[in-house]
């Protein structure tokens, strides 16, 4: 269990941008220490997303509680949060007088384009194992139609949605659509 906390313990503290910018990394971590297969961390991902809160914390309690229960799920969180919380709150303490300074609001613009590349990195790495069924480099491409046409759809809704009607079509709406999808094209079974 240790290991599970600093595991998260590393990740909070290496992870920039959000939950989003912290999935590469969360993926390093859980794959190379056998807690969760390529597809059930896609798997988790999805539900992450699906639930209320922060994506960091709702992974982090759902890999530490599929490896050690309660407890583990507990110090997995603890560990996520635990660098952002002392981040934030020293920031918070000297946050006025940091931001008056070229090279702090240097760092952080050149932090951005960073966040940016992780977030399109695991973009395109769940695009490719979803549709592909490929995880790495040793595993064969095999095309997925039925998962290529609900990305599509769910693309098309998007963008749809965003350019013709002019509104921003929610998340969780994205989210639902794709949930009844899945079971029009998959079955309850």
């Amino acid at each position: 269990m240790i290991r599970l906390f600093l595991s998260f313990l590393k990740i909070g503290a290496i992870s920039f941008g959000g939950g989003y910018g912290m999935i590469s990394v969360l993926q390093e971590e859980v794959l190379a220490n056998g807690w969760l297969t390529s597809e059930q961390l896609m798997d988790f991902i999805a539900v992450s997303e699906s639930t209320p809160g922060p994506l960091a914390i709702n992974m982090a309690t759902f890999v530490g509680a599929s490896q050690y229960g309660f407890s583990g799920a507990l110090l997995a969180t603890l560990g996520v949060v635990l660098p952002a919380f002392i981040v934030i709150l020293s920031v918070a303490a000297l946050f006025t007088n940091l931001m008056k300074y070229a090279g702090v609001k240097s760092a952080l613009t050149g932090i951005r384009p960073v966040v940016t590349a992780l977030v399109l990195v695991t973009g395109i790495t769940m695009l490719t194992s979803i549709v592909f069924s490929y995880t790495s480099i040793k595993s064969e491409f095999s095309f997925n139609l039925k998962s290529a046409v609900i990305f599509l759809i769910i693309t098309f809704i998007y963008l749809f949605s965003k350019k013709v009607l002019r509104k921003n079509i929610s998340a969780i709406m994205l989210i639902v659509i794709s949930a009844v999808l899945g079971i029009l094209f998959y079955g309850l079974i």
